[in-house]
């Protein structure tokens, strides 16, 4: 199995996939998408692995998100949104492994969203998690928004979604947004010893036990589905391309000129 945007490699019973595309901060585009769904159902898939560990290349950032350069309303792939998002969050939570968000850097964005959805996430100290929809002229219509307020509660995660401000990693553990935070040195290790940890227990009772834990926002995927075609409306509204506009142009946006 080929990619190009994504490593895929094993470890002593764990699978890591690696969002390759450094050189833009891990952003991901369609094909992007794509890989890590197939990378994704080949580890999970696979008897011989007993975890999956999800993170970007280098030390700058875990994920940002949608690529920006390849978004002019709508993205360069597959999907409602040109991106394959309903299908990606819903292979990470499908899956009957534990997917665990090694996170170094940034988790901005739709990486912030992927950290979420993950079953466990663990970061290193310079962590930073957050935000960006509301001042880039979009939003996560789906587990992004509702399945954070299960992860850190309603009135945090508007906070998070309304505000956009940035939470370096203890206090995204604080929060809730992840397990553990550890020195940067150490993050490759720790991340590791807890996937081999899992991978010592039932296969199925972990599988059984995942399923139990999704079930209860299983109605979100529908949520996502639907707020996917409305998410695609806004992007071709000039309020949804002055956000990307002004990150090109490297200004404030002004979206209340647009807002009708």
């Amino acid at each position: 199995m080929n990619f190009e945007d994504i490593l895929y490699e094993v470890k002593n019973g764990v699978a890591w996939i690696t969002i390759n595309r450094p050189e833009k901060m891990n952003a991901f585009r369609g094909q992007t998408c794509d890989e890590i769904i197939r990378a994704l159902n080949k580890a999970g898939y696979d008897r011989q692995i007993g975890a999956i560990i999800l993170t970007g290349a280098g030390e700058k950032a875990f994920c940002t998100g949608g690529d920006q350069s390849a978004h002019d309303g709508n993205y360069d792939g597959r999907g409602t949104i040109g991106l394959p998002m309903e299908e990606l969050h819903t292979a990470i939570r499908d899956v009957p492994k534990p997917v665990i968000a090694r996170v170094q850097g940034y988790a901005i964005g739709g990486g912030n969203v992927l950290a979420t959805i993950c079953d466990l996430t663990i970061c290193s100290e310079n962590a930073t998690f957050g935000q960006v929809g509301p001042k880039m002229g979009s939003v996560d219509p789906g587990f992004g928004t509702a399945y954070l307020a299960r992860v850190v509660g309603e009135k945090k995660a508007r906070e998070i979604w309304y505000l956009c401000r940035r939470y370096k990693g203890q206090e995204a553990v604080d929060i809730g947004l992840a397990n553990k935070c550890v020195p940067a040195d150490q993050l490759d290790a720790e991340v590791q010893a807890w996937a081999e940890e899992i991978c010592e227990r039932s296969p199925t009772a972990i599988a059984i036990a995942k399923r139990s834990f999704n079930m209860d926002t299983a109605h979100q995927a529908g949520i996502a589905g639907m707020g996917m075609y409305a998410l695609k409306l806004y992007y071709d509204t000039e309020e949804s391309r002055e956000g990307v506009n002004a990150l090109k142009e490297k200004r404030k946006p002004e979206f209340r000129k647009f807002f009708k």
